[in-house]
């Protein structure tokens, strides 16, 4: 995956939008060919994908009008309709109507050391390299004034990133029994939100809660005040949310299935084991994860081989796109220095090669 930056100044959501979709109009067009190709392939019909689309337009539009009117501007720049650029925005929501879904995903680890000390925290982003061939590493100031970095794809809201309140956020997919194809508030742009506006975990829940969603996730945020650390994976679904905090050792690990009292009953992804995996795998190193820079984390993060298959994942290069999966990203929070720690690729690779800061 190839990242490209963008440093926008202007404070105007609809302008913000014209000058993604003008920048970069041949990627905007790209990625939402290729979602509404692939979304075909998962057997959810046009008229779905377009019905799905509109709702969730709406209901953003209701919930957080700023982040419609960019999504407008991205399309009107680049010249798509704006339901082509909403359905890239709701792709999870879309997803929520798949059939069968996927297998593969995100792991998350956050450790907020109880002593004192801003929040330590990984995370690999998996996804299909043939839908994600170029990522935005966005910095951007609200009409309020706040700062706010993050990476995400072309079109989608957010999905990773940190604010200049010393907040941050990590994103995972979950799916559960209650999702729907109703077309709620895009769950990424209730990260975009929690982003833009929230300035402690507490601020970060009640602005989840806020948003009536059709499909799951789970935002796991850390913030960092006066020297001490806070951090919650907030997991959110139609039927409610569960709000989980650090263990006794400060850490926080989330994978892509519920843990929460009360919605983990309808998880989807029970009868996949890799999620589960990757959780176990996540909790067994968190120890030599401990008070280490984001190389060394991303390098304990691998394991002892140096290179974990379940969070350095290669894409086979045999399997047809829809079902090919990779860890396209390693990415790493520093809330004092208001930054993303970043490679693309692997946990391995951020290792041996380093991060970048953006």
């Amino acid at each position: 995956m190839k990242l490209h930056i963008l440093r926008s100044t202007t404070p105007d959501p609809r302008e913000r939008g014209r000058e993604i979709g003008t920048r970069y109009t041949e990627r905007v067009r790209d990625v939402s060919a290729r979602y509404l190709a692939h979304f075909e392939v998962l057997g959810i019909p046009d008229a779905t994908v377009r019905e799905i689309a509109a709702a969730s337009q709406d209901a953003l539009r209701d919930w957080y009008p700023d982040l419609a009117e960019e999504s407008d501007g991205i399309a009107e720049a680049a010249g798509i309709e704006p339901w082509q650029a909403a359905a890239v925005g709701a792709r999870t929501e879309v997803l929520a109507a798949a059939p069968v879904p996927g297998t593969g995903e995100c792991t998350t680890a956050v450790y907020a050391p109880p002593a004192g000390g801003p929040p330590e925290t990984i995370q690999t982003w998996d996804w299909h390299d043939s839908l994600t061939p170029d990522g935005l590493l966005l910095s951007l100031v609200t009409g309020a004034g706040r700062r706010v970095k993050l990476f995400t794809e072309f079109g989608t809201a957010a999905k990773i990133g940190v604010n200049d309140a010393g907040l941050g956020l990590h994103f995972n997919i979950l799916r559960h029994r209650s999702d729907s194809a109703a077309g709620g508030v895009p769950v990424h742009a209730v990260a975009r939100r929690v982003l833009e506006e929230a300035t402690t975990v507490a601020e970060a829940r009640d602005l989840v809660a806020s948003a009536k969603v059709s499909a799951s996730t789970v935002l796991t945020v850390a913030a960092y005040r006066d020297g001490r650390a806070e951090a919650a994976s907030i997991e959110m679904s139609p039927s409610g949310l569960a709000v989980l905090e650090p263990g006794d050792d400060g850490w926080l690990i989330h994978t892509n299935h519920f843990l929460g009292a009360g919605l983990a009953d309808g998880d989807l992804s029970v009868p996949e084991t890799v999620s589960v995996e990757r959780y176990e795998h996540a909790r067994a190193v968190r120890g030599g994860m401990t008070g280490r820079s984001a190389q060394e984390r991303a390098a304990a993060f691998c394991g002892g081989d140096g290179a974990a298959a379940v969070v350095c994942v290669r894409a086979d290069p045999s399997q047809p796109g829809h079902e090919r999966w990779g860890t396209l990203l390693t990415v790493s929070l520093d809330l004092p220095g208001f930054a993303l720690a970043y490679r693309a690729g692997t946990p391995d690779t951020a290792a041996r090669e380093g991060l970048e800061q953006f």
